[in-house]
């Protein structure tokens, strides 16, 4: 419950930290949110592969959230999880310069510097369980999934419902009750 709480203070009401650089406080807070995240998005269980009798499980793997491009976070996101777990897996956070580097993911950031390329990117994990993030403008009518946007000094966020669908993810109701939510427009 102080998750919700921390979470749903830090979506609906942030302003950014006064007497620091905008650009740092701003991506600190995005940092938090990226590591609540993974409190309030479920990613589909691994089918099994068989009914033979399972061996010993092997260690859980990480959680992984990837930034894609130009990292806005410095040691902010890696401050952020250092020693943190969900259930028993550990949070890690890896850099890709390109999309083709990422095998595995479950939360990816896209980077501005990647605005051009969005759509080659959506379209490389599409179908792939990757909740897809970025504060890009337009980025979740473009089929991203979570938004970062600023509304009057605030940092709140937008959710694409059918994005995530697509993924196969499913968003918690608490995060989509302070998020703004949006469709992907047909074509």
């Amino acid at each position: 419950m102080a998750l919700l709480t921390a979470i749903t203070a830090l979506v609906s009401s942030l302003l950014l930290v006064q007497g620091e650089s905008p650009r740092t406080s701003e991506y600190q807070l995005k940092a938090v949110f990226l590591f609540n995240f993974v409190q309030f998005v479920d990613w589909p269980p691994s089918a099994p592969q068989d009914s033979q009798p399972p061996p010993p499980p092997p260690p859980p793997p990480p959680l992984l959230i990837g930034i894609l491009g130009d990292d806005p976070f410095g040691p902010f996101l890696d401050e952020t999880v250092r020693g943190e777990r969900v259930g028993a897996r550990p949070i890690q956070v890896r850099r890709y310069h390109r999309i083709a580097d990422i095998e595995e993911c479950n939360i990816l950031f896209i980077s501005r510097s990647e605005n051009e390329r969005v759509p080659e990117i959506l379209s490389a994990l599409k179908h792939r369980p990757v909740l897809t993030v970025s504060d890009g403008d337009g980025f979740a009518s473009q089929g991203g999934i979570i938004q970062f946007f600023t509304d009057k000094n605030r940092i709140r966020i937008r959710i694409n419902l059918d994005a995530a669908e697509a993924a196969k993810l499913t968003i918690s109701s608490k995060l989509l009750r302070v998020a703004e939510v949006v469709r992907t427009p047909r074509r």
